[in-house]
């Protein structure tokens, strides 16, 4: 969605605006307890049969339960049975490739709360999550719900990557930032011709070969170990950093498209698909985003599709080109001389 919030020209569409966090805080507590899995799992079930199956008090769940309802997330049948919409059912059961919720359970650790720091961290520029990724590698269940979260992005913008790109000229692809490899193998997958490569901190290792055993694509895909910023990039014909430039600030990001950069190979291509802002103060879902790096990196934003192509065109890429990816995201596509 773009736009606008609506009704903000009255006192009552201020105040509901105003509490807009609730509606966000019932959908993110529904994930935390399981409810839409165990909803899946037994199919509706009554108000008693929750309580009991979740181990909850049993105060304020019919308003719970009647508030996902309203928001269309969960059906309530003609005998009080509680089932999960179809939406709901679709991209919030743990375990399904659809699944979407590995964002929503990162949203509920790190950003809800941080979010709640927003005023401290304008008048400071200081991020507010209280942590660093460096605590997050040394964590495998945190990190488990981090990759979890990559997961439910790149399952979403994986098919219109493979889409808007021709892959064909191309035998070697590169994602820098990769995670566990989840868009890289959806590349492969699409794309057989292609050798798959992914960087990302060595902490990823065990997840990533875990990941590619259970597709059967551990001769597709290889890992590369290490920082972006202290090593050299593996070179590929393809490189992609998505979702990885908003992290941090201008300069660096300027300091990895140069990287990238030296790591295509002739004739080959850098992609940088995110968030990215425009002159259009109305996309409120990426503003919300580039405030989302405010509150959890030392420097990252959002950044225009403009600063990608200043920063590659400085690096020495010749033909670039722009267009969206999704409903919020853009791709720059910046080629390589042969």
């Amino acid at each position: 969605m773009t736009g606008i919030a609506q009704d903000t020209g009255t006192p009552a569409g201020i105040i509901r605006l105003g509490n807009a966090f609730c509606d966000a805080k019932a959908l993110l507590t529904a994930v935390e307890l399981g409810l839409f899995d165990t909803l899946h799992e037994t199919g509706p079930l009554t108000e008693e049969d929750i309580r009991v199956r979740l181990t909850l008090h049993g105060r304020g769940l019919s308003d719970f339960l009647n508030l996902l309802t309203a928001l269309e997330l969960l059906v309530r049948d003609g005998e009080g049975r509680y089932g999960n919409a179809t939406g709901a059912d679709r991209y919030l059961v743990r375990g399904k490739s659809s699944y979407v919720g590995g964002f929503l359970e990162r949203s509920n650790r790190n950003l809800y709360p941080a979010w709640g720091k927003l005023g401290e961290a304008l008048r400071t520029g200081q991020q507010q999550s209280g942590s660093d990724f460096t605590a997050v590698t040394k964590n495998p269940h945190i990190l488990r719900q981090f990759i979890g979260m990559m997961d439910a992005l790149t399952q979403v913008l994986g098919p219109a990557l493979i889409e808007a790109f021709d892959w064909s000229d191309f035998t070697s692809v590169l994602d820098v930032g990769g995670a566990r490899g989840n868009l890289c193998s959806q590349i492969v997958k699409a794309q057989p011709h292609l050798a798959g490569n992914v960087l990302d901190l060595p902490e990823m290792e065990p997840f990533f070969d875990e990941h590619a055993a259970a597709l059967g694509l551990t001769d597709k895909l290889t890992f590369h170990g290490g920082s972006f910023f202290e090593r050299e990039l593996p070179n590929a014909d393809v490189v992609v950093l998505g979702h990885v430039l908003h992290d941090w600030d201008r300069e660096q990001r300027g300091h990895l498209i140069t990287k990238a950069f030296r790591a295509v190979n002739p004739g080959g291509a850098l992609i940088v698909y995110d968030r990215m802002l425009d002159e259009d103060p109305r996309h409120v879902e990426n503003l919300v985003i580039s405030l989302d790096m405010l509150l959890v990196t030392d420097g990252g934003s959002e950044y225009t599709a403009a600063e990608v192509v200043e920063h590659a065109t400085a690096a020495g890429f010749e033909s670039i080109t722009q267009e969206p990816l999704s409903d919020f995201d853009t791709i720059v596509v910046c080629r390589k001389a042969k």
